[in-house]
């Protein structure tokens, strides 16, 4: 971040840059949005619809935790909604609220200007009101709560999948986690062409702009069995939805899909361990029996979306993983704060 700006207080900086937002919106559209009072007071009112199931996620993102010192400030508040865009998606809700709470050392103008503008980038993307939040001084630090509905009853769940149940992925899985390190480092190995400076370039952005897959997850309701986010890498995140549904999964490695830009820098061991064990790449994890998968694959067909078959559910517990017919142990086991 830059140099402070010395005149901008706490009320200054939610009014120009996290209220306008708001202020700019039709009245009416609001109150069909289901916001009796947004931001401006102590709390949000807000209204459900009718015969709907709220839905409610946070997350947290730490500078130097969850995304390097450098990172564009637009792209942290892009980040900081997506992340939560996906848990929702993961639930087949469809998202209305959020709040905000803002950790930062300096009150920095341009920061502020560049953050919010991702931040509601996004939001605009998929009908998201800001409706709350906090300000505070320390290290950066952003929190985002989104709040969603789905009819009642209705939510995708962890525990409901089924033995016999197919497992599928939305996308392609590893490349958040190559740009990641692509963002300090550029790949070895070969001189760097036009095309594979590109392809750097895409993983780079998947990074700092990961798409969630709310259409997706919308409409995959009433068609999964169970369905989460990828946000801990599959290693990592597989083993809480068998484990959430009392099964065992299966995984054959040599199925999990690449996208091209992660085979043109790296290497098919290196690219095949980071779609196992790289985190935040936000695609969905889907369980759905062999009679309703090509429902769901043609829904995500409809979106341009790919899906891929990578495995299977079946009585019993655990997790294993098999490559070219052999037994496979993934190098680690996701990503684990505390780990």
């Amino acid at each position: 971040m830059n140099a402070p700006s010395s005149d901008l207080g706490e009320f200054d900086l939610i009014r120009r840059y996290f209220q306008q937002h708001e202020a700019q919106r039709d009245a009416i559209q609001l109150a069909q949005r289901g916001v009796v009072l947004g931001i401006g007071d102590d709390a949000a009112v807000l209204r459900l619809p009718r015969g709907t199931d709220l839905v409610a996620a946070v997350d947290t993102l730490v500078a130097g935790r969850h995304f390097p010192l450098a990172t564009a400030a637009r792209s942290v508040g892009y980040r900081a909604l997506a992340v939560n865009l996906s848990d929702l998606a993961a639930m087949g809700a469809t998202p209305a609220w959020a709040t905000l709470a803002l950790t930062m050392p300096t009150a920095d103008a341009r920061w502020l200007q560049e953050f919010s503008a991702g931040l509601f980038d996004i939001a605009q993307q998929h009908g998201v009101t800001l409706v709350g939040g906090d300000t505070t001084r320390g290290p950066l630090t952003v929190s985002v709560q989104i709040l969603g509905s789905v009819p009642r009853g209705a939510a995708l769940r962890r525990d409901g999948a089924k033995a016999g149940d197919l497992l599928a992925v939305s996308g392609t899985l590893g490349d958040s986690g190559a740009g990641l390190k692509f963002v300090s480092a550029a790949p070895s190995g070969g001189d760097r062409g036009d095309a594979r400076a590109a392809a750097v370039d895409e993983l780079i952005r998947r990074f700092d702009y990961p798409i969630p897959r709310v259409q997706m997850g919308l409409a995959a309701r009433y068609i999964a069995s169970a369905a989460m986010d990828i946000s801990d890498g599959l290693a990592g995140d597989l083993p809480k939805l068998a484990a959430a549904s009392g099964l065992h999964a299966h995984v054959d490695v040599d199925r999990l899909p690449l996208s091209p830009a992660l085979r043109a820098t790296v290497s098919e061991v290196q690219a095949r361990e980071w779609a196992l064990v790289a985190g935040d790449d936000y695609e969905l994890l889907l369980a759905a029996s062999r009679a309703n998968y090509p429902k769901l694959e043609a829904a995500a067909r409809q979106l341009n979306l790919t899906l891929t078959i990578i495995g299977e559910l079946s009585s019993g517990s655990g997790v294993s993983w098999s490559a070219d017919g052999v037994d496979y142990t993934p190098a680690t086991s996701g990503f684990d704060h505390f780990g």
